[in-house]
């Protein structure tokens, strides 16, 4: 089966009218992404590794030793249907994987190892995960949650040697100790529809969702790959991101649509964003697109004379989660040799909408861009469902169809999944509503305004309040907290507690530093209260609960 998504309209109205989704049945997203190429042997994986020991791997290469990881869990039970928990960062282990998954017709699981214990233990008992991979530097953590994971029957550990031969009642092995000559496997039937992927996603109140998509999801993205790297899918195109490979952000709009074209990616397991070794990276290995959140965008720009230090190759950036400003896009022009940045816009449930080439039209600063052909794109009117007028301000939404982009289903969670759904909409369609505010010009460009909860968007992660909240209440010093976002230059938005101690506890930069670390260890990193502010009372609302909107004006 060969598959490609083109785009061969010369202008974007063009492309908008010619666009359809023709997936041929039996479609499988491993089979698709590395199992089609005629030219196997082109690299699809340069590993690179902080020590300076790289590696590479062809398309055929990362086929035979998916089928070996495939074998290996199908040997321990897995069958399909069944979910599998992928906590590593960006090694091959994180991608043969999610292949050896789909190729089983079993669902995997993408988890950040930023995660603490709290956030990896919520994550592994909602999808009811029978079998675990994980780096070894979350040793300790799955160690201390998996006895409170009834599902969980194995945990392969990638870069280590175990420490123990069972965490609960799981028995551990090592993921290098997979037998790699057992390269031969039948790939499942599956199509297009059938569930593949379950990505968690945090909102303003109650648990995070797990985001349930088909085999489909990846050709979604295709259509905005091709626009924001300026139409420019080319045999010399070599793809990066910093992006933690757990988020969509890394594997959809970067990752896996390159490899649906047959392109190169780099694997890097970088840790902090440092833009010096960043730069390196491009350098090194010729990258020509790359998928950049805004805030390492700045720290880029911190970097003086890049052109002259390093020689790179790129040719387009891609970038969201935040407006783009001017000078961003200025400091491409004039640093990066008229590099194009383009902005996007998309969520977990549904990603890459909106976006930006170009070729096309030109960019508009603080503009997510227009439509991408492939998703029909309209914003309507939060309580009548009906399109509202240009220049007026609705709730982004797109029509379900047939478009493969669109999540499925919340896991465990139909009420979440029909609260987001507006059924009979325009046309008389089923339509997924995003919950992001937008306006549309009279060129067809669109204009994010808001998210309509308390959802905080900080360095490109998506923060729920209701979880740091819930984890900082359990410090026997605080007796209220309030979590909001606030404005911040480099990240967009840093997250704020405001905290109200309780009666005997002492405040300070101890209780502050003890709030930030339990944060970090129940949650993730990037979780944390960067601003902690005591107050003797919270504000409340009659029925008691805290008013989130008036910490932020005050």
């Amino acid at each position: 089966m060969t598959y490609f998504v083109t785009i061969d309209a010369e202008t974007y109205e063009g492309a908008h009218e010619s666009f359809s989704w023709d997936v041929p049945e039996g479609f499988n997203a491993a089979a698709d992404l590395v199992g089609k190429h005629d030219d196997g042997e082109r690299v699809a994986l340069y590993q690179a590794a902080p020590d300076g020991d790289h590696d590479a791997y062809t398309f055929d290469e990362i086929d035979a030793r998916s089928n070996a990881v495939a074998n290996a869990l199908e040997s321990r039970g897995l069958e399909y249907g069944d979910r599998v928990a992928v906590v590593v960062p960006q090694k091959p282990a994180n991608v043969l994987t999610h292949l050896a998954c789909w190729k089983l017709g079993a669902v995997s699981l993408p988890l950040s190892v930023l995660f603490g214990t709290d956030a990896l233990r919520y994550r592994l008992t909602d999808s009811e995960a029978r079998i675990a991979v994980v780096d070894a530097s979350q040793w300790e953590t799955i160690r201390e949650v998996a006895p409170d994971c009834p599902a969980l029957e194995h945990v392969l550990v990638v870069d280590g040697e175990p420490e123990a031969e069972r965490v609960g009642d799981a028995p551990v092995s090592r993921f290098s100790g997979i037998d790699w000559e057992e390269t031969a496997y039948e790939v499942a039937d599956t199509d297009v529809d059938t569930p593949a992927i379950v990505m968690y996603t945090s909102g303003s109140t109650g648990e995070p969702k797990g985001v349930l998509h088909t085999h489909g999801v990846w050709l979604g993205h295709c259509p905005a790959f091709s626009m924001y790297f300026e139409r420019d899918v080319r045999d010399d195109a070599v793809y990066w991101t910093p992006a933690d490979w757990a988020w969509i952000g890394a594997l959809g709009d970067l990752v896996f649509p390159a490899w649906h074209y047959g392109q190169p990616v780099v694997g890097y397991p970088m840790g902090s964003f440092d833009p010096e070794t960043a730069f390196e990276l491009m350098a090194e290995f010729d990258v020509t697109g790359t998928f950049l959140p805004p805030t390492a965008i700045r720290m880029l720009m911190d970097v003086d004379d890049p052109t002259d230090r390093y020689e790179l190759s790129i040719r387009a950036i891609c970038s969201g989660g935040e407006p783009l400003t001017p000078e961003i896009l200025e400091w491409a022009d004039e640093e990066l040799a008229g590099t194009a940045v383009n902005e996007l816009y998309g969520q977990t449930e549904a990603n890459l909408l909106v976006t930006n080439c170009r070729e096309w039209f030109p960019a508009r600063a603080g503009s997510m861009g227009k439509p991408v052909p492939g998703h029909d794109v309209a914003v309507l009117d939060s309580e009548t469902g009906r399109r509202v007028e240009t220049g007026e301000i609705g709730e982004i939404a797109v029509r379900r169809g047939d478009d493969p982009v669109i999540f499925e289903e919340y896991w465990n969670a139909p009420e979440k999944t029909e609260h987001v759904t507006l059924e009979d909409g325009p046309d008389g369609d089923d339509w997924h509503l995003t919950g992001d505010l937008a306006e549309r010009d009279e060129d067809g460009y669109l204009w994010f305004k808001s998210r309509d909860d308390d959802l905080i968007i900080t360095s490109g992660y998506r923060v729920g309040p209701r979880e740091v909240e819930e984890a900082i209440l359990e410090h026997p010093a605080v007796a209220q907290v309030g979590v909001v976002g606030i404005p911040d230059e480099r990240r967009g938005e840093i997250i704020k507690a405001v905290v109200q101690p309780a009666e005997t506890a002492s405040t300070g930069d101890v209780l502050r530093e003890e709030v930030r670390e339990l944060v970090r260890d129940r949650l993730a990193e990037y979780e944390y209260p960067r601003e902690i502010e005591f107050r003797d009372e919270l504000p409340q609302t009659t029925t008691g609960k805290i008013r989130r909107t008036a910490l932020k004006e005050t």
